[in-house]
């Protein structure tokens, strides 16, 4: 009895170590003409085990510990086994003693192009290419991992975005769109160097410090509303340097209605030079901004 609990426990916590993320995968073929259902059933199915049951840190994490995200795919074409579309990836963040998960990633990939034959292994290595599929999912997988680590502890997603790069870096022999320099200025090359590179650090700062915000408003809310507020205000920094950066559009595509509905209610603080600096950095959201209540 006791060697088959020994062994139990084994297993289980062999279990709980395979998984860091709580994903959905969702496969839309409404686009595609006369879809063969049974290989996008197939594929949604092993693309959900491999992110979901990937051991990508090593992290022993309860299940409400896990990372609540989402990949959803719509395909445009396919010819066989080629595969033509687009994915929309999103994370988010429970916060502190409260039920609200906050947003922390909201990313439109155009450019997802892959190779599948149904029933094919999904492997991972991270210094090998295996196929534009299993480079796309695990690259964002590791983009999750790292941006949400970033929002507990400044820096502390510096090894998954850093595998990422290197994921990134190993894809480009696979030739597919959105990993080299050439292939546009709003793509994986640029969203995983500009994550990374340290004239960006006031953003991954402003990440850091708005949550930890966030996380305290069940304790003071006018404290940490200036607390968010003050996190706002680096980007306005960082905007004088790198006006309209990418990597500053993919941060407000996550967060600009959370912003709005931050700032809009509750104990009332000074916001217009906060506003003055939204539309300063993302003008593409100044109807968002002009709901600002004050």
């Amino acid at each position: 009895m006791n060697r088959i609990v020994a062994l139990l426990v084994f297993f289980s916590v062999g279990f709980l170590q395979a998984q860091q993320l709580n994903c959905t995968v969702t496969i839309n073929t409404e686009r595609l003409t006369n879809p063969n259902n049974q290989v996008f059933k197939t594929l949604q199915t092993a693309l959900s085990e491999f992110v979901n049951k990937t051991d990508w840190t090593g992290a022993t994490l309860k299940q409400n510990e896990r990372i609540n995200c989402s990949m959803y795919i719509t395909l445009s074409s396919n010819s066989s086994d080629q595969f033509t579309g687009t994915i929309q990836v999103q994370s988010s963040r429970l916060i502190y003693n409260s039920t609200y998960s906050s947003p922390v990633l909201n990313f439109n990939d155009k450019d997802f192009n892959f190779k599948y034959t149904e029933y094919e292994p999904l492997l991972f290595n991270p210094n090998v290419y295996e196929s534009n599929l299993v480079s796309v999912i695990s690259f964002y997988s590791y983009v999750i991992l790292g941006m949400d680590a970033d929002t507990f502890q400044m820096g502390a997603g510096n090894q998954y975005l850093e595998t990422a790069q290197n994921i990134a870096n190993v894809a480009q022999q696979g030739g597919f769109k959105g990993w080299t320099q050439s292939d546009g200025l709003q793509n994986r090359y640029y969203l995983i160097n500009d994550m990374i590179a340290p004239t960006y650090s006031d953003l991954r700062q402003t990440m850091y410090l708005y949550h930890t915000g966030l996380d305290g408003m069940s304790l003071d809310l006018k404290a940490s509303k200036e607390k968010i507020k003050g996190s706002l205000m680096l980007i306005g920094k960082l905007a004088s340097v790198k006006p309209n950066a990418f990597i500053t559009r993919v941060f407000f595509d996550a967060k600009s209605d959370e912003i709005v509905s931050i700032f809009s209610g509750g104990p009332s603080i000074p916001v217009t030079d906060l506003t003055d600096v939204l539309n300063k950095v993302s003008p593409l959201n100044s109807t968002k901004w002009s709901q600002i209540k004050f």
